[in-house]
């Protein structure tokens, strides 16, 4: 019996913790905010269903090879690029930036059906993801000023987080469902709207000015940011870690043919 009340008890503290956890969205700025993410991440993730399967249409039996460049371009692009374009952003309004950023993505993904050599592939991907380098670190940086109260900050980054992860297993069954009834470039233009659709949400929501100001450069900012993560041991650890799980999927998509089941679709 007590075995029983320990385990009801555990139960009502996670509902509990979830419910609390949910308060945030009562903030009606951050309700707008969290939902254009989770509708750009969504965009994003048909993209990238879309992206696997134009290699395929182009590449064929390379197929694999490409997509390993385009991860490896997708990487180097966000890495590399994301700690100066976020310092040369900072002095812009914010609100604009964000906006600017979604447009700029959506703008290069309609051109994508359009691509008939897997060189513009890559051009492509690397415009894409230089907007992402800015966009991803810019919405993260807008969270604490919508929700000072480091209590709801948490709770706000835990919501964030949960998108993210829901991402990976969402996006590729509304990519499977919009196949059955649309070509490949129907999943362009669905990715599409969702960038355009987090456009709008975001020129609706009050997003504040940035809170932080810097005497330093854009170079002095982003080497700060720079020296942050590479003095920090546990993001030094995140760093090993994807850098194996990246080594890892390389060597799976070294070996892919294609997905022969949707090839009437492509």
């Amino acid at each position: 019996m007590q075995a029983l009340h320990a385990a009801a008890s555990r139960v009502s503290a996670a509902g509990t913790r979830r419910i609390d956890m949910l308060r945030v969205l009562s903030n009606p700025t951050f309700r707008a905010f969290y939902l254009a993410q989770v509708v750009s991440l969504i965009g994003t993730g048909l993209a990238t269903v879309a992206l696997g399967l134009m290699a395929f249409k182009l590449a064929g039996s390379a197929a694999g090879a490409v997509l390993g460049t385009v991860l490896a371009l997708k990487t180097l692009t966000t890495v590399g690029l994301s700690s100066f374009i976020t310092a040369t952003l900072e002095k812009f309004p914010r609100r604009r930036v964000l906006i600017g950023l979604e447009l700029m993505r959506g703008a290069v993904m309609l051109t994508f059906p359009f691509v008939t050599e897997i060189w513009q592939i890559y051009f492509l991907i690397a415009l894409l993801h230089s907007a992402s380098a800015g966009l991803v670190p810019s919405l993260r940086a807008t969270i604490p000023d919508i929700l000072p109260d480091e209590r709801d900050y948490t709770r706000a980054l835990t919501l964030t987080q949960i998108a993210y992860d829901m991402e990976t297993v969402v996006s590729p069954l509304i990519a499977l469902l919009l196949l059955t009834l649309v070509p490949l470039e129907g999943l362009f233009v669905a990715a599409v709207g969702g960038f355009i659709a987090s456009a709008a949400l975001l020129a609706c929501s009050s997003v504040p000015k940035q809170s932080f100001t810097s005497e330093l450069g854009i170079r002095g900012r982003a080497a700060r940011g720079i020296r942050i993560y590479l003095g920090t041991p546990m993001l030094k650890g995140l760093f090993a870690f994807t850098f194996s799980a990246a080594c890892a999927s390389a060597m799976v998509l070294s070996q892919y043919r294609g997905p022969r089941a949707i090839q009437s679709r492509i």
